[in-house]
Protein backbone atom coordinates (compact mmCIF):
# COMPACT_ATOMS: atom_id res chain seq x y z
CA UNK A 1 0.00 0.00 0.00
CA UNK A 2 2.01 3.35 -0.84
CA UNK A 3 2.30 6.17 1.55
CA UNK A 4 0.01 8.73 -0.61
CA UNK A 5 -2.79 5.73 -0.44
CA UNK A 6 -2.35 5.93 2.80
CA UNK A 7 -2.24 9.75 3.41
CA UNK A 8 -5.57 9.99 0.80
CA UNK A 9 -7.40 7.58 3.10
CA UNK A 10 -6.45 9.42 6.17
CA UNK A 11 -7.21 13.01 4.73
CA UNK A 12 -10.99 11.64 3.89
CA UNK A 13 -11.34 10.13 7.86
CA UNK A 14 -10.08 13.53 8.99
CA UNK A 15 -12.48 14.78 6.57
CA UNK A 16 -15.48 12.84 7.23
CA UNK A 17 -14.67 13.01 10.71
CA UNK A 18 -14.62 9.65 11.16
CA UNK A 19 -11.50 9.44 13.82
CA UNK A 20 -14.09 10.88 16.32
CA UNK A 21 -15.49 8.56 18.18
CA UNK A 22 -18.97 8.42 18.43
CA UNK A 23 -21.44 8.29 21.65
CA UNK A 24 -23.49 5.77 22.17
CA UNK A 25 -26.83 6.65 22.60
CA UNK A 26 -30.23 5.41 22.77
CA UNK A 27 -32.99 5.60 19.84
CA UNK A 28 -34.68 7.93 22.91
CA UNK A 29 -31.64 10.02 23.55
CA UNK A 30 -31.08 10.56 20.01
CA UNK A 31 -35.04 11.45 19.51
CA UNK A 32 -35.20 14.15 22.78
CA UNK A 33 -31.43 15.33 21.23
CA UNK A 34 -33.63 15.87 17.47
CA UNK A 35 -36.52 17.77 19.41
CA UNK A 36 -34.02 19.85 21.26
CA UNK A 37 -32.10 21.11 18.40
CA UNK A 38 -35.49 21.38 16.22
CA UNK A 39 -36.49 25.09 16.07
CA UNK A 40 -32.27 25.64 15.49
CA UNK A 41 -32.45 23.23 12.61
CA UNK A 42 -35.66 24.59 11.15
CA UNK A 43 -33.99 27.89 11.06
CA UNK A 44 -30.66 27.15 9.55
CA UNK A 45 -32.21 24.51 6.80
CA UNK A 46 -34.89 27.26 6.20
CA UNK A 47 -32.74 29.88 5.15
CA UNK A 48 -30.36 27.08 3.25
CA UNK A 49 -33.35 25.78 1.23
CA UNK A 50 -33.97 29.26 0.56
CA UNK A 51 -30.98 30.77 -0.34
CA UNK A 52 -30.22 27.59 -2.76
CA UNK A 53 -33.51 27.90 -4.43
CA UNK A 54 -32.92 31.55 -5.48
CA UNK A 55 -29.88 31.00 -6.57
CA UNK A 56 -31.37 27.96 -8.69
CA UNK A 57 -33.71 30.21 -10.21
CA UNK A 58 -30.76 31.87 -12.12
CA UNK A 59 -29.94 28.94 -14.01
CA UNK A 60 -33.02 26.83 -14.67
CA UNK A 61 -32.23 24.21 -16.96
CA UNK A 62 -35.89 24.68 -18.27
CA UNK A 63 -35.37 28.49 -19.78
CA UNK A 64 -32.09 30.47 -18.77
CA UNK A 65 -29.56 27.69 -19.70
CA UNK A 66 -31.12 26.05 -22.75
CA UNK A 67 -31.41 30.42 -23.87
CA UNK A 68 -27.63 30.56 -22.96
CA UNK A 69 -26.42 27.03 -24.95
CA UNK A 70 -28.18 29.00 -27.80
CA UNK A 71 -26.47 31.40 -27.67
CA UNK A 72 -23.57 29.60 -28.66
CA UNK A 73 -24.58 26.95 -30.61
CA UNK A 74 -27.33 26.13 -32.99
CA UNK A 75 -26.97 22.64 -32.71
CA UNK A 76 -29.90 20.39 -30.54
CA UNK A 77 -27.26 18.27 -29.38
CA UNK A 78 -25.83 20.76 -26.58
CA UNK A 79 -29.58 21.33 -25.52
CA UNK A 80 -30.76 17.77 -25.50
CA UNK A 81 -27.37 16.89 -23.45
CA UNK A 82 -28.53 20.16 -21.37
CA UNK A 83 -31.47 18.01 -20.38
CA UNK A 84 -29.90 14.41 -19.68
CA UNK A 85 -27.34 16.56 -17.19
CA UNK A 86 -30.01 18.17 -15.79
CA UNK A 87 -32.68 15.22 -15.24
CA UNK A 88 -30.21 12.47 -14.38
CA UNK A 89 -26.70 14.02 -12.88
CA UNK A 90 -28.23 14.45 -9.57
CA UNK A 91 -29.72 10.84 -10.05
CA UNK A 92 -27.61 8.42 -11.12
CA UNK A 93 -24.53 8.52 -8.83
CA UNK A 94 -27.04 7.94 -5.46
CA UNK A 95 -27.12 4.23 -5.67
CA UNK A 96 -22.52 3.90 -5.76
CA UNK A 97 -22.70 6.86 -2.37
CA UNK A 98 -25.41 4.98 -0.87
CA UNK A 99 -23.58 2.33 0.46
CA UNK A 100 -20.72 4.02 1.65
CA UNK A 101 -23.14 6.52 3.40
CA UNK A 102 -24.13 3.36 5.46
CA UNK A 103 -20.65 2.98 6.69
CA UNK A 104 -20.08 7.00 7.75
CA UNK A 105 -21.52 7.39 11.31
CA UNK A 106 -22.32 11.41 11.02
CA UNK A 107 -23.86 12.85 7.63
CA UNK A 108 -22.96 16.24 7.92
CA UNK A 109 -19.24 16.32 7.02
CA UNK A 110 -20.59 14.33 3.61
CA UNK A 111 -22.84 16.92 3.46
CA UNK A 112 -21.04 19.76 4.23
CA UNK A 113 -17.11 19.29 3.94
CA UNK A 114 -17.47 16.53 0.81
CA UNK A 115 -20.37 18.90 -0.55
CA UNK A 116 -18.29 22.36 -0.34
CA UNK A 117 -15.64 20.74 -3.22
CA UNK A 118 -18.51 18.49 -4.95
CA UNK A 119 -21.28 20.43 -5.23
CA UNK A 120 -20.43 24.05 -4.60
CA UNK A 121 -17.32 25.03 -6.40
CA UNK A 122 -17.82 23.97 -9.40
CA UNK A 123 -20.97 26.95 -9.79
CA UNK A 124 -17.71 29.58 -9.84
CA UNK A 125 -16.95 28.30 -13.25
CA UNK A 126 -19.88 29.38 -14.63
CA UNK A 127 -19.13 32.33 -15.24
CA UNK A 128 -16.19 32.64 -16.62
CA UNK A 129 -17.73 30.17 -19.37
CA UNK A 130 -20.11 33.17 -19.97
CA UNK A 131 -17.20 35.84 -20.17
CA UNK A 132 -15.51 33.71 -22.38
CA UNK A 133 -18.72 33.49 -25.04
CA UNK A 134 -17.98 35.60 -27.78
CA UNK A 135 -13.54 34.92 -27.85
CA UNK A 136 -14.34 31.44 -27.65
CA UNK A 137 -18.04 29.83 -27.77
CA UNK A 138 -16.31 26.18 -28.04
CA UNK A 139 -14.64 26.74 -25.16
CA UNK A 140 -17.37 28.34 -23.11
CA UNK A 141 -19.78 25.22 -23.76
CA UNK A 142 -16.82 23.35 -22.71
CA UNK A 143 -16.24 24.79 -19.76
CA UNK A 144 -20.27 25.12 -19.10
CA UNK A 145 -21.14 21.84 -19.41
CA UNK A 146 -17.96 20.26 -17.48
CA UNK A 147 -18.96 22.72 -14.48
CA UNK A 148 -22.55 21.95 -14.25
CA UNK A 149 -22.13 18.25 -14.61
CA UNK A 150 -19.57 18.24 -11.83
CA UNK A 151 -22.45 20.31 -9.71
CA UNK A 152 -24.96 17.67 -10.83
CA UNK A 153 -22.96 14.81 -10.30
CA UNK A 154 -21.17 16.20 -7.04
CA UNK A 155 -24.52 17.04 -5.90
CA UNK A 156 -25.93 13.31 -6.01
CA UNK A 157 -22.98 11.84 -4.58
CA UNK A 158 -23.83 13.73 -1.32
CA UNK A 159 -27.37 13.31 -1.91
CA UNK A 160 -27.86 10.19 0.26
CA UNK A 161 -26.27 11.59 3.21
CA UNK A 162 -28.36 14.83 3.00
CA UNK A 163 -31.49 12.95 2.92
CA UNK A 164 -30.64 11.03 5.94
CA UNK A 165 -29.26 14.53 7.59
CA UNK A 166 -32.75 15.72 7.16
CA UNK A 167 -34.61 12.43 8.39
CA UNK A 168 -32.44 12.60 11.28
CA UNK A 169 -33.42 16.38 12.30
CA UNK A 170 -36.79 16.19 11.40
CA UNK A 171 -39.86 13.64 12.87
CA UNK A 172 -41.31 11.96 10.20
CA UNK A 173 -45.03 13.99 10.64
CA UNK A 174 -43.37 17.17 10.43
CA UNK A 175 -40.28 16.29 6.76
CA UNK A 176 -43.17 17.46 4.79
CA UNK A 177 -44.51 20.20 6.18
CA UNK A 178 -40.33 21.94 7.06
CA UNK A 179 -39.81 21.19 3.23
CA UNK A 180 -42.76 22.32 1.85
CA UNK A 181 -42.21 25.43 3.48
CA UNK A 182 -38.83 25.77 2.73
CA UNK A 183 -39.17 25.23 -0.91
CA UNK A 184 -42.06 27.67 -0.96
CA UNK A 185 -40.19 30.29 0.48
CA UNK A 186 -37.40 29.74 -1.51
CA UNK A 187 -39.38 29.49 -4.79
CA UNK A 188 -41.16 32.70 -3.95
CA UNK A 189 -37.72 34.56 -3.45
CA UNK A 190 -36.87 32.61 -6.87
CA UNK A 191 -39.82 33.90 -8.59
CA UNK A 192 -38.29 37.47 -7.68
CA UNK A 193 -35.13 36.37 -8.87
CA UNK A 194 -36.82 34.81 -12.07
CA UNK A 195 -38.25 38.88 -12.63
CA UNK A 196 -34.00 40.09 -11.91
CA UNK A 197 -32.74 37.79 -14.70
CA UNK A 198 -35.47 38.90 -17.23
CA UNK A 199 -34.65 42.63 -16.25
CA UNK A 200 -30.60 41.78 -16.75
CA UNK A 201 -31.25 39.77 -20.20
CA UNK A 202 -33.29 42.82 -21.41
CA UNK A 203 -30.76 45.60 -20.01
CA UNK A 204 -26.94 44.42 -20.34
CA UNK A 205 -26.04 42.70 -23.66
CA UNK A 206 -24.90 39.46 -24.38
CA UNK A 207 -22.58 38.16 -22.46
CA UNK A 208 -22.57 40.44 -20.19
CA UNK A 209 -25.77 39.67 -18.50
CA UNK A 210 -25.33 35.68 -18.33
CA UNK A 211 -21.99 36.89 -16.04
CA UNK A 212 -24.16 38.67 -14.04
CA UNK A 213 -26.76 35.78 -13.47
CA UNK A 214 -24.42 33.15 -13.35
CA UNK A 215 -22.46 35.26 -10.50
CA UNK A 216 -25.88 35.80 -8.60
CA UNK A 217 -26.39 32.52 -8.77
CA UNK A 218 -22.65 31.19 -7.66
CA UNK A 219 -22.80 34.04 -4.57
CA UNK A 220 -26.64 32.75 -2.99
CA UNK A 221 -25.28 29.04 -3.76
CA UNK A 222 -22.60 29.53 -1.33
CA UNK A 223 -24.81 31.90 0.95
CA UNK A 224 -27.06 28.78 1.29
CA UNK A 225 -23.91 26.13 1.87
CA UNK A 226 -23.09 28.58 4.93
CA UNK A 227 -26.25 28.46 6.57
CA UNK A 228 -26.41 24.28 6.08
CA UNK A 229 -23.05 24.06 7.89
CA UNK A 230 -24.82 25.64 10.83
CA UNK A 231 -27.14 22.37 11.46
CA UNK A 232 -26.26 20.63 14.41
CA UNK A 233 -26.81 16.86 14.11
CA UNK A 234 -27.87 14.30 16.16
CA UNK A 235 -25.73 11.63 15.82
CA UNK A 236 -24.99 8.49 18.17
CA UNK A 237 -23.88 4.85 18.05
CA UNK A 238 -26.45 2.41 18.26
CA UNK A 239 -26.04 -1.10 17.95
CA UNK A 240 -28.99 -2.04 16.69
CA UNK A 241 -29.21 0.19 13.75
CA UNK A 242 -26.05 0.63 12.75
CA UNK A 243 -24.29 -2.83 13.36
CA UNK A 244 -26.05 -4.52 9.86
CA UNK A 245 -25.99 -1.46 8.20
CA UNK A 246 -21.60 -1.81 8.32
CA UNK A 247 -22.01 -5.32 7.48
CA UNK A 248 -24.28 -4.98 4.68
CA UNK A 249 -22.61 -1.68 3.32
CA UNK A 250 -23.07 -1.20 -0.21
CA UNK A 251 -22.83 -5.07 -1.20
CA UNK A 252 -24.57 -6.01 -4.52
CA UNK A 253 -26.82 -8.65 -2.58
CA UNK A 254 -28.53 -6.52 -0.25
CA UNK A 255 -29.43 -3.76 -3.31
CA UNK A 256 -31.01 -6.72 -5.14
CA UNK A 257 -32.64 -8.24 -1.97
CA UNK A 258 -34.57 -4.74 -1.79
CA UNK A 259 -35.68 -4.76 -5.28
CA UNK A 260 -36.79 -8.42 -5.49
CA UNK A 261 -38.52 -8.42 -2.25
CA UNK A 262 -40.11 -4.69 -1.40
CA UNK A 263 -42.45 -5.61 -4.09
CA UNK A 264 -44.06 -2.34 -2.91
CA UNK A 265 -41.23 -0.71 -3.47
CA UNK A 266 -40.57 -2.30 -6.87
CA UNK A 267 -43.90 -1.15 -7.92
CA UNK A 268 -43.11 2.76 -6.41
CA UNK A 269 -39.74 2.78 -8.58
CA UNK A 270 -41.64 1.53 -12.10
CA UNK A 271 -44.08 4.41 -11.66
CA UNK A 272 -41.27 6.92 -11.19
CA UNK A 273 -39.54 5.40 -13.90
CA UNK A 274 -42.85 6.36 -16.12
CA UNK A 275 -43.21 10.01 -14.67
CA UNK A 276 -38.99 10.67 -15.66
CA UNK A 277 -39.95 9.92 -19.26
CA UNK A 278 -43.26 11.49 -19.23
CA UNK A 279 -41.12 14.90 -18.30
CA UNK A 280 -39.07 14.00 -21.42
CA UNK A 281 -40.69 17.18 -23.23
CA UNK A 282 -39.50 19.79 -20.25
CA UNK A 283 -35.83 20.75 -21.64
CA UNK A 284 -37.83 21.55 -25.23
CA UNK A 285 -40.97 23.94 -23.69
CA UNK A 286 -38.22 26.76 -24.30
CA UNK A 287 -36.56 25.99 -27.44
CA UNK A 288 -40.75 25.31 -29.07
CA UNK A 289 -41.56 28.55 -27.86
CA UNK A 290 -38.61 30.53 -29.19
CA UNK A 291 -38.64 28.71 -32.48
CA UNK A 292 -42.74 28.65 -32.99
CA UNK A 293 -43.84 31.72 -31.56
CA UNK A 294 -40.48 33.36 -31.84
CA UNK A 295 -41.11 34.87 -28.29
CA UNK A 296 -38.40 37.53 -26.42
CA UNK A 297 -35.08 36.41 -24.39
CA UNK A 298 -36.49 38.56 -22.03
CA UNK A 299 -39.76 36.74 -21.63
CA UNK A 300 -38.36 32.86 -21.71
CA UNK A 301 -36.92 34.34 -18.40
CA UNK A 302 -40.04 35.28 -16.96
CA UNK A 303 -41.33 31.67 -18.38
CA UNK A 304 -38.99 30.74 -15.17
CA UNK A 305 -40.97 32.97 -12.89
CA UNK A 306 -44.25 31.56 -14.28
CA UNK A 307 -43.17 27.96 -12.78
CA UNK A 308 -41.58 29.23 -10.55
CA UNK A 309 -44.89 30.81 -9.01
CA UNK A 310 -46.75 27.25 -9.90
CA UNK A 311 -43.53 25.72 -7.93
CA UNK A 312 -44.19 27.48 -4.58
CA UNK A 313 -47.73 26.76 -5.03
CA UNK A 314 -46.94 23.29 -5.41
CA UNK A 315 -44.20 23.10 -2.47
CA UNK A 316 -47.15 23.98 -0.09
CA UNK A 317 -49.38 21.82 -1.12
CA UNK A 318 -46.79 18.77 -1.29
CA UNK A 319 -45.69 19.59 2.33
CA UNK A 320 -49.26 19.74 3.71
CA UNK A 321 -50.92 16.89 1.78
CA UNK A 322 -47.86 14.91 2.49
CA UNK A 323 -47.69 15.32 6.22
CA UNK A 324 -51.85 14.73 6.25
CA UNK A 325 -52.04 11.79 3.55
CA UNK A 326 -48.64 10.93 2.61
CA UNK A 327 -46.13 11.98 -0.38
CA UNK A 328 -47.95 8.99 -2.06
CA UNK A 329 -51.07 11.02 -3.17
CA UNK A 330 -48.90 14.41 -3.20
CA UNK A 331 -47.01 12.70 -6.03
CA UNK A 332 -50.14 11.70 -8.08
CA UNK A 333 -51.51 14.86 -8.11
CA UNK A 334 -47.97 16.13 -9.47
CA UNK A 335 -48.40 13.62 -12.31
CA UNK A 336 -51.75 14.90 -13.18
CA UNK A 337 -49.93 18.43 -13.56
CA UNK A 338 -48.20 17.32 -15.70
CA UNK A 339 -50.28 16.12 -18.13
CA UNK A 340 -52.43 19.11 -17.91
CA UNK A 341 -49.05 21.44 -18.69
CA UNK A 342 -47.95 18.95 -21.47
CA UNK A 343 -51.17 18.27 -23.38
CA UNK A 344 -51.78 22.67 -22.93
CA UNK A 345 -48.42 22.98 -24.99
CA UNK A 346 -49.86 20.18 -27.02
CA UNK A 347 -52.73 22.30 -28.04
CA UNK A 348 -51.32 25.85 -27.66
CA UNK A 349 -52.93 28.43 -29.80
CA UNK A 350 -50.17 30.88 -29.13
CA UNK A 351 -46.91 32.01 -26.95
CA UNK A 352 -49.41 33.54 -24.30
CA UNK A 353 -50.33 29.67 -23.12
CA UNK A 354 -47.08 28.70 -22.28
CA UNK A 355 -47.04 30.85 -19.34
CA UNK A 356 -50.38 28.61 -18.35
CA UNK A 357 -47.98 25.77 -19.11
CA UNK A 358 -44.99 26.84 -17.36
CA UNK A 359 -47.10 27.46 -14.23
CA UNK A 360 -48.85 24.24 -13.65
CA UNK A 361 -45.30 22.30 -14.90
CA UNK A 362 -43.75 24.19 -11.63
CA UNK A 363 -46.80 22.93 -9.65
CA UNK A 364 -45.98 19.07 -10.63
CA UNK A 365 -42.01 19.83 -10.23
CA UNK A 366 -42.98 21.25 -6.39
CA UNK A 367 -44.73 17.92 -5.83
CA UNK A 368 -41.42 15.89 -7.37
CA UNK A 369 -38.81 17.95 -4.99
CA UNK A 370 -40.82 17.87 -2.01
CA UNK A 371 -42.26 14.19 -1.66
CA UNK A 372 -39.63 12.65 -4.81
CA UNK A 373 -37.21 13.72 -2.46
CA UNK A 374 -38.44 12.38 1.16
CA UNK A 375 -41.10 9.43 -0.09
CA UNK A 376 -38.42 6.99 -0.25
CA UNK A 377 -37.57 7.41 3.47
CA UNK A 378 -40.69 6.41 4.21
CA UNK A 379 -40.10 2.73 2.43
CA UNK A 380 -37.08 2.05 4.62
CA UNK A 381 -36.05 1.25 8.33
CA UNK A 382 -33.49 3.79 9.49
CA UNK A 383 -30.24 1.58 8.87
CA UNK A 384 -31.62 1.15 5.28
CA UNK A 385 -32.66 4.52 4.36
CA UNK A 386 -29.09 5.30 2.05
CA UNK A 387 -30.01 2.36 0.40
CA UNK A 388 -33.49 3.03 -0.44
CA UNK A 389 -32.37 6.72 -1.04
CA UNK A 390 -29.42 5.94 -3.79
CA UNK A 391 -31.98 2.61 -5.34
CA UNK A 392 -35.09 4.86 -5.61
CA UNK A 393 -32.60 8.21 -7.09
CA UNK A 394 -30.49 6.04 -9.08
CA UNK A 395 -33.50 4.21 -11.17
CA UNK A 396 -35.32 7.77 -11.28
CA UNK A 397 -31.88 9.15 -12.78
CA UNK A 398 -31.59 6.23 -15.41
CA UNK A 399 -35.20 7.11 -16.88
CA UNK A 400 -34.17 10.92 -16.47
CA UNK A 401 -30.97 10.21 -18.28
CA UNK A 402 -32.79 8.49 -21.35
CA UNK A 403 -35.79 10.68 -21.51
CA UNK A 404 -34.31 13.74 -22.90
CA UNK A 405 -32.85 11.43 -26.00
CA UNK A 406 -36.33 9.65 -26.52
CA UNK A 407 -37.74 13.24 -26.35
CA UNK A 408 -34.91 14.40 -28.71
CA UNK A 409 -36.07 11.74 -30.83
CA UNK A 410 -39.76 12.65 -31.11
CA UNK A 411 -39.15 16.38 -31.58
CA UNK A 412 -38.21 15.24 -35.02
CA UNK A 413 -41.61 14.58 -36.29
CA UNK A 414 -42.52 17.89 -34.19
CA UNK A 415 -43.02 19.60 -30.63
CA UNK A 416 -46.52 19.09 -30.61
CA UNK A 417 -45.90 14.99 -30.80
CA UNK A 418 -43.41 15.19 -28.25
CA UNK A 419 -45.84 16.72 -25.72
CA UNK A 420 -48.56 14.43 -26.31
CA UNK A 421 -46.39 11.59 -25.43
CA UNK A 422 -45.70 13.52 -22.54
CA UNK A 423 -49.26 13.78 -21.33
CA UNK A 424 -49.68 9.95 -22.67
CA UNK A 425 -46.86 9.22 -20.58
CA UNK A 426 -48.28 11.21 -17.38
CA UNK A 427 -51.07 9.27 -17.48
CA UNK A 428 -49.53 5.99 -17.04
CA UNK A 429 -47.48 7.31 -13.98
CA UNK A 430 -50.62 8.65 -12.23
CA UNK A 431 -52.66 4.86 -12.94
CA UNK A 432 -49.10 2.78 -12.18
CA UNK A 433 -48.94 4.92 -8.73
CA UNK A 434 -52.36 5.50 -7.76
CA UNK A 435 -53.28 1.50 -8.40
CA UNK A 436 -50.44 -0.11 -8.02
CA UNK A 437 -48.90 1.52 -5.10
CA UNK A 438 -49.38 1.19 -1.69
CA UNK A 439 -49.27 4.23 0.71
CA UNK A 440 -45.77 3.26 2.53
CA UNK A 441 -46.82 4.02 6.04
CA UNK A 442 -49.41 1.15 6.16
CA UNK A 443 -48.18 -1.71 6.89
CA UNK A 444 -44.66 -3.57 7.82
CA UNK A 445 -41.56 -2.37 6.58
CA UNK A 446 -39.21 -4.92 4.42
CA UNK A 447 -36.11 -6.06 6.34
CA UNK A 448 -33.49 -6.95 3.52
CA UNK A 449 -31.35 -8.76 6.26
CA UNK A 450 -34.52 -10.73 6.89
CA UNK A 451 -36.40 -11.16 3.85
CA UNK A 452 -39.50 -9.61 5.26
Amino acid sequence: MSSNFVRGRAAARWLLRMNVPLPTRTDAQLDAERDSHYYWNYAVNLLDGVFFWFGLSFVSSTTILPLFISKLSDSPIPIALLAVLAQSSWFLPQLFSAGITERIPRMKPIVINLGLFTERLPMLFLPLAALLSLSNPLLALIIFFVAYAWHGFGAGMIAPAWSNLLARCFPVERRGRFFGITSFVGTGLGTLGAFVSGWMLDVFPFPTNFVYIFAVAALAVFVSWGFLALTREPAGHNEKVSLPARQQGQSRRKMLAIVRGDHNFRRFLMARVLSSFAAMGEGFLTVAAVRMWQVSDGTVAYFTAAMLLGQTGGNLLAGFVADRWGHKLSLELGYLCLIVSFGLAWLAPGSGWYFVVFAVLGVAAGTRVVSGILIPLEFARPEHRPSYVGISNTTMGIGSALAPLAGGLLAWFGYNTLFAVGALLAGAAFVAMRWGVTEPRVGQLFDPNKGS
